[in-house]
């Protein structure tokens, strides 16, 4: 790296080629400058930045950016509280990905300089860049790798979960750190492990100013100790923070980091309401606007600001992820566990209205768990994807083998009534029946009732036309909104009726899915598996992701995974967008080709003056 070419004189161009890769026992695995799940990394040892940066981007300038629901804590591990915004600004991981390469999912060197593990995958070792250092001038050590990596998974339950595969982290000569599994074959771990977040033993076990020691254990409002590209300059609890470049970083010149990272100050501004959030926008108080609200996006923007051309509207393509956003109904509860009662309220959601009158018909129907990707199963199992889906068919519908998957379609009176007469015969098959008006249990008399939990209360325009189509069916649906601490808390612990959730998921999926739809997680709090999903077929097709050999039969696992879960009716699909939608104040530049996996901010934009000047400074 060029941090080792200043340190002993030289001027040199960096690139990954000044990773050594010799070993002394050239019967082991040769050390790597990088690695990919499939395939082979896009950047070879010599490149000397990623092609999608502007290599002479200037730095400093103020990116005003905006959060909802404040923050009490800078802990980033725990799995309590409200994390600040963008606290990982100020801290580096092993590895990271490259942000034009979502397909094969490669990532390169950061605290690490080199990585090698075997050909069955059973362990992998990373070799620390010896430049690497804390804010205070400390090295990062093994030490700190180990203990950040234990203090994850004995803290929190998903990173425990995510990592059940690791047995064990041990320092060996020459600042290596080296993780075994207790399993072969999963050509992931060696990747994810990469993704640890790395904290500072030292800072994390020693006392603060009032002489009071630090518990990694607790939340903490002290700013902490990093080693990334940023610091915290200053905070006011629940309402701003404020992060400012570091002027030695250590990493600077790494080639992973050229053309990054080039703004001098980076502030995130806390908004309880999402509507005085818009007009703080539209006002000036910050610069940067994802929208994902169709109404927004059509009349929210009718400023002179907008027409002056002092703000940009511009959409980016969306290849880089899939989403199920879904009404999610809790399986833990009862009336929810029978599969024909959640495709009845399927059923009864007029998606096709909703698009029409709520937004402004922007969205696409979601028929997907990696809706808009190539992951998405498409018409009946062929090739691949049959020959996996053979190998569990005693574990997994029939249907699936005969029957494409589609959604009901509404949008007009007649539609809906026929819709609805099919709900009602679902439910009655399933053991309810008409009392009153009421929809209740055969069995037992119990009233069907839902009550429906959100933090946003634009949620209404189509929770609330939803839950009169219930009632045409006889089941009462209230609607509740919740401050955000609550709401959180209330999801995470499990007691909810149903919700609005969207669960992204990455082009490479792997271990994260047992997280998402696993048996096991189901019954794990602060899991991503918010519906409760025990399903044994769905357990052996994770493992086939999991397992898979190369991106070909990595696809087929996941279609064939996604094909069952959309054919056990888990959730209520709602809607997506292949597109971001954004605002932003033109104050900024950013490179001719953004990754088509992102659109990059900020990352790799940066404050352009004679923008700003013609715009107007921030403030």
């Amino acid at each position: 790296m060029n941090t080792l070419a200043a340190a002993v004189g030289y001027a040199s161009v960096v690139s990954f080629a000044a990773i050594p890769a010799s070993l002394a026992n050239t019967a082991e695995p040769e050390w790597q400058h990088a690695t990919a799940l499939t395939g082979t990394p896009g950047y070879s040892a010599d490149a000397t930045h990623f092609d999608y940066v502007n290599p002479d981007a200037p730095k400093g300038g103020l990116l005003r950016l905006s959060t909802s629901g404040g923050f009490d804590t800078f802990n980033p591990i725990l799995p309590k509280g409200n994390v600040a915004p963008g606290i990982n600004l100020i801290y580096d991981s092993l590895m990271e990905q490259a942000l034009d390469e979502a397909d094969i999912s490669a990532q390169y060197g950061v605290i690490a300089e080199a990585m090698r593990y075997p050909e069955d995958y059973s362990w992998v070792e990373y070799r620390l860049n010896p430049n690497a250092r804390w804010h205070d001038g400390k090295p990062i050590t093994p030490e700190d790798v180990i203990w950040s990596f234990e203090r994850a998974t004995e803290l929190n339950p998903r990173q425990r979960f995510y990592y059940q595969n690791v047995t064990s982290a041990e320092e060996l000569p020459g600042g290596v750190v080296r993780f075994e599994f207790d399993t072969a074959d999963n050509r992931e771990l060696p990747h994810i492990v990469g993704q640890v977040l790395v904290m500072p033993k030292h800072w994390w076990t020693g006392t603060n100013a009032k002489g009071e020691t630090r518990d990694i254990g607790a939340s903490t409002l002290e700013p902490p100790l990093g080693s990334g590209p940023y610091k915290i300059k200053n905070f006011e609890a629940n309402r701003q923070v404020v992060y400012e470049r570091v002027d030695d970083y250590w990493g600077e010149d790494l080639p992973i980091r050229i053309g990054t990272n080039n703004f001098g100050e980076i502030r995130y501004d806390s908004y309880l309401d999402s509507t005085v959030q818009l007009e703080a926008f539209k006002g000036d108080q910050f610069d940067w606007r994802s929208e994902n609200v169709a109404k927004n996006w059509s009349t929210g923007y009718r400023t002179p600001a907008v027409d002056q051309g002092r703000i940009l509207l511009e959409t980016f393509p969306d290849k880089g992820s899939g989403l199920m956003q879904a009404f999610v109904p809790n399986l833990r509860r009862a009336k929810f566990q029978d599969e024909r009662v959640r495709r009845a309220m399927n059923y009864a959601f007029d998606f096709e209205s909703t698009n029409r009158t709520a937004f402004f018909d922007q969205y696409k129907r979601i028929y997907s768990y990696f809706a808009g990707t190539e992951l998405a199963h498409t018409g009946l199992p062929e090739g691949k994807e049959l020959e996996i889906l053979e190998s569990v068919r005693d574990l997994v519908p029939a249907e699936v083998f005969t029957e494409t998957y589609e959604n009901p379609v509404g949008g007009d009176p007649q539609k809906m009534r026929q819709n609805l007469r099919e709900a009602f015969n679902l439910l009655k098959e399933a053991g309810y029946e008409l009392k009153n008006g009421k929809l209740v249990s055969s069995a037992t008399g119990e009233p069907f009732t839902i009550e429906f939990v959100s933090n946003d209360p634009n949620s209404e325009r189509y929770v609330l036309p939803f839950a009169a189509n219930l009632k045409r069916l006889g089941i009462d649906m209230s609607y509740r909104v919740l401050d955000t601490p609550q709401y959180i808390n209330r999801i995470r612990s499990r007691d909810f009726d149903m919700t609005t959730l969207g669960m992204a998921q990455s082009l490479s999926p792997g271990n994260e899915q047992r997280d998402f739809w696993g048996s096991e997680a189901a019954d794990k709090q602060q899991s991503y598996n918010y519906a409760g999903i025990k399903d044994p077929g769905i357990d052996a097709l994770i493992e086939k992701v999991i397992f898979a050999e190369d991106r070909e039969t990595l696809v087929a696992a996941t279609r064939a995974l996604d094909r069952v879960l959309m054919h056990g009716n888990y959730v209520i699909p709602q809607w997506y967008i292949d597109t971001y939608r954004t605002a932003r104040w033109d104050r900024f530049g950013h490179p001719e080709n953004i990754p088509e996996f992102t659109h990059g901010f900020p990352t790799i934009w940066w404050y352009d003056e004679a923008k700003a000047e013609k715009t107007g400074v921030a403030k």
